[in-house]
C-alpha cells in the first residue's frame, strides 16, 4: 500500500446519468444570433454515465481530481480551482464550475454509449451529468435549471463555443420539452405530457440513425451564422423553424403523429433552405429509404451538416418498420440504427455506496 493510498479513505460513490437529445424541431432558433425562438425536442436514453468516488484526504493536494474519460481511453489529474484547456477543457471547466469541498479527493469516470460528434447534444449531457454528480457533494443543491445554465456557460463563456440553450435543458429536464426563448439565453420550459399509449407508440416508432461519421462544424455553419448576425433574409427561415416547433407541440398534444412526422420533414427542408449543405448526401439516402418503407417523418439532428445523425418516425406497421431498419443497417459506410427510448426524467444522481466509518 502506497503512502497516497494510506492518506485517503473512501467516503462514498456517487452515480449520475443524463439523457441525450433527438429530433429538435426549431433548432437554430435557440441561439444568440436568433435572439428569440422556440424548440420542441425529445430526451432519450441511452444516458451519459458518471461515477464519482469520493475520498477523504489528510493532506492538501492541488491536483486532487482524477478523471477517466473512458471513450477516449485517457486519464488525467487536475486542480479543480485552476482548470486548463488541455486535456479535455470541457470536463475541466465543468468540474471547476462548482465549489467543491477542499477536504476530499475525487476519482471521476465518464462514459457515453453513443459515438462522439453524433449531433444529439452529447457534450451537453456530459456536462449536465457531471454537474449532477458533483451537485450531490454540495450542502445546497442546485436545481435542474441551474445545472442547465451552468453547463451552457461552460460551453459558451469558458470555451467560447457556439451553443444554443436546448441541449443542456433536454439533459437536465428530460421528457418531451417545448422551450420558449423570449430573449437569449432566458428560457421557459413546458413539459409536453402525452398519455401512456401515445408515449409507447411514439417510442416504438422513433429511430436514431448514425450517419457513419462524426459531425464536424465547418465553414458552412459559419456562413449561416454570419448571415443571421447581419439580420439577413435567412432570419425568416429561423422564424419559420420556431413556428414549426409550435405546430409540432400542438400535434403531439392532439396525438397526431402523422402531422408531427410531416412537421419533421418540413423542418428538415427548412434547414436545407438555410444552406443546402446542412442536409448531407447520407441523410438524403437514409430519408429516401425511410420513405420507401412508409416512414411518417425524418429530420437531421442538431444544426446539420456532414456526419452526425438523424431521427426517423417510422411507419406504424411493425413489419415495414423492421424491414426499414434492416435496410438502413445494410447501407454500409458506418450508417446504422442506434436503439433509443424516451427519457421521462432528466439528470439523476444518487449515492450507491457510503462508508459508515
Amino acid at each position: 500500500m502506497t503512502a497516497t493510498n494510506q492518506a485517503k479513505i473512501l467516503q462514498k460513490i456517487i452515480h449520475a446519468r443524463a439523457p441525450i437529445r433527438i429530433n429538435d424541431l426549431g433548432g437554430w432558433s435557440d441561439t444568440w444570433f436568433a435572439a428569440k425562438g422556440q424548440v420542441l425536442n425529445l430526451a432519450v436514453w441511452p444516458a451519459v454515465e458518471v461515477e464519482v468516488k469520493v475520498f477523504s484526504i489528510r493532506s492538501r493536494d492541488p491536483k486532487r481530481v482524477t478523471v477517466h474519460a473512458e471513450n477516449y481511453r485517457e486519464t488525467f489529474r487536475m486542480d479543480p480551482e485552476k482548470p486548463r484547456r488541455d486535456p479535455h477543457p470541457l470536463l475541466q471547466f465543468t468540474i471547476a464550475s462548482l465549489p467543491l469541498p477542499k477536504d476530499v479527493r475525487l476519482e471521476i469516470r465518464l462514459y457515453s454509449p453513443v459515438p462522439a460528434g453524433i449531433s444529439t447534444g452529447t457534450s451537453a449531457a456530459v456536462c449536465v451529468a457531471l454537474l449532477g454528480a458533483l451537485n450531490a457533494l454540495l450542502p445546497e443543491r442546485r436545481s435542474w435549471k441551474e445545472l442547465a445554465r451552468l453547463a451552457h456557460q461552460v460551453e459558451t463563456d469558458n470555451l467560447g463555443q457556439q451553443s444554443g440553450i436546448q441541449d443542456q435543458i433536454a439533459a437536465a429536464h428530460g421528457g418531451i420539452s417545448f422551450i420558449h426563448m423570449p430573449r437569449y439565453p432566458e428560457s421557459q420550459v413546458t413539459a409536453i405530457g402525452v398519455g401512456p399509449a401515445l408515449w409507447s407508440e411514439l417510442e416504438r416508432r422513433l429511430c436514431l440513425i448514425y450517419l457513419g461519421k462524426p459531425h464536424r462544424s465547418s465553414s458552412m455553419h459559419e456562413r449561416v451564422i454570419a448571415e443571421l448576425e447581419s439580420r439577413g433574409p435567412l432570419l425568416a427561415r429561423i422564424r419559420e423553424l420556431a413556428s414549426l416547433a409550435r405546430e409540432a407541440r400542438d400535434e403531439l398534444r392532439r396525438g397526431d403523429l402523422e402531422s408531427y412526422g410531416r412537421s419533421m420533414i418540413r423542418n428538415n427542408e427548412c434547414q436545407r433552405a438555410l444552406y443546402a449543405g446542412l442536409i448531407a448526401r447520407e441523410a438524403d439516402s437514409v430519408a429516401k429509404t425511410a420513405k420507401r418503407f412508409g416512414a411518417s417523418g425524418w429530420k437531421v439532428n442538431g444544426a446539420g451538416g456532414r456526419g452526425g445523425s438523424m431521427t426517423i418516425l417510422a411507419t406504424g406497421e411493425d413489419e415495414l418498420r423492421r424491414r426499414m431498419i434492416k435496410s438502413i443497417n445494410g447501407m454500409g459506410g458506418g450508417i446504422r440504427i442506434i436503439p433509443v427510448s424516451l427519457a421521462a426524467s432528466g439528470v439523476e444522481a444518487w449515492v450507491s455506496s457510503e462508508s459508515s466509518g
